[in-house]
């Protein structure tokens, strides 16, 4: 029958008797299973969204941005949050780092996260990496 149709046999699995046979183009066949296993490989955390925070942003941009973080993470994204230092304020880590963890308190009253990578220095500042729990 697949020579009829100028198409390929192929084995599905080789466990049971008799073998279970497909009778497909074995090229479309190929393409199938390379894209089922670079899907494996994704992460399965989803798409990483960003958000850029400055050494002198407000409380109320700070609750601005934790409800978009809240956006991408019920999405099921992760968030990779940046806090910019330019110049002098490079010399201010201990501040930065405050701001960092007021917009991590601010987040958790939103939507509980966990943190999947702690702050980290940065050459143009701080950033941390946070997802659902």
């Amino acid at each position: 029958m697949a020579r009829e149709r100028n198409l390929d046999l192929i084995q599905v699995t080789e466990k049971v008797e008799p073998p279970v046979c497909r009778i497909e183009d074995y090229g479309k066949y190929l393409y199938r299973e390379e894209k089922k296993s670079r899907a494996a490989k994704k992460p399965q955390g989803g798409e990483m969204k960003s958000i850029r925070l400055t050494f002198n942003i407000s409380q109320h941009d700070l609750e601005t941005r934790a409800r978009q973080a809240e956006k991408f993470l019920s999405k099921g994204d992760l968030v990779k949050i940046d806090l910019v230092m330019r110049g002098r304020e490079k010399t201010h880590q201990d501040f930065a780092r405050e701001k960092m963890a007021k917009f991590l308190e601010i987040l958790k009253t939103i939507i509980p996260v966990k943190t999947v990578k702690e702050i980290r220095k940065e050459a143009r500042g701080i950033s941390m990496m946070v997802s659902k729990q």
